[in-house]
């Protein structure tokens, strides 16, 4: 899966590496998106972590087609949370 994770503020293109390679892309608006492959939910919950650590707000996290992970232009493919897929299945 590939993921979207943006926060706000620059941060410097040298927290690559200890972001797992992810690429650190500088937003007009201030922000960062980091943007990549990650391999399951514990990757993404240790990601979110690392962001916590930091003490930088975090914007959003998006899931995105691993084909349109380019920038900020991309439009992202919002599934529903697992907690809105257990609602939905509720009423169907």
């Amino acid at each position: 899966m590939v993921y979207q994770i943006r926060i706000k503020g620059h941060l410097d293109p040298r927290w690559t590496d200890w972001f797992g390679g992810l690429a650190i892309t500088l937003e007009d608006n201030g922000d960062t998106l980091l943007t990549g492959p990650v391999v399951d939910q514990a990757a993404l919950h240790g990601l979110l972590k690392q962001v916590r650590d930091l003490g930088v707000p975090l914007i959003s996290v998006t899931r995105v087609k691993s084909g349109e992970a380019g920038g900020s232009d991309v439009k992202p493919q919002i599934e529903p949370s697992y907690w809105e897929r257990d609602k939905q299945d509720e009423f169907n």
